[in-house]
């Protein structure tokens, strides 16, 4: 062969290679996009087939709202559940007629403490044990 164009194949050779070289990197970055479309294309699928379900239940019926409950006319009860707001923690029929200021005769207690039941019976307070109450907090 001519010494010129020794010199040129090996150019067209080192050429081809570099070619080469890219092409099998552009195949493996094809396969590797490929591979990630195909993962998106079944993510999509999996939010359409969930949006249709979503769609096919039924309405969600609303829970009802919980009603407040009524206190009894009375205004020692509004006055009790003043005290309770005030109040750090669970109280006795005790701590609530000296917190009322009224004197502690058995009678004050026992009516203090049946107040108390009825507000326990409303859902208002709570006995957390026997004969000591809490205020309910929603």
């Amino acid at each position: 062969m001519d010494d010129q164009v020794t010199p040129l194949l090996e150019r067209i050779d080192a050429r081809e290679r570099e070619l080469g070289t890219a092409a099998e990197q552009l195949r493996t970055q094809i396969d590797e996009l490929t591979a990630r479309h195909r993962e998106l294309d079944e993510e999509i699928e999996n939010l359409a087939v969930t949006r249709k379900t979503l769609l096919a239940l039924p309405p969600a019926t609303p829970e009802p709202a919980e009603e407040r409950p009524v206190l009894p006319a009375h205004r020692a009860y509004q006055q009790i559940l003043d005290v309770f707001a005030d109040a750090a923690g669970p109280m006795r029929a005790r701590d609530l007629c000296q917190a009322l200021d009224l004197s502690l005769r058995p009678k004050n207690i026992e009516s203090t403490r049946h107040k108390l039941k009825r507000l326990v019976s409303l859902g208002v307070l709570a006995e957390t044990e026997p004969g000591l109450f809490i205020q309910r907090r929603p």
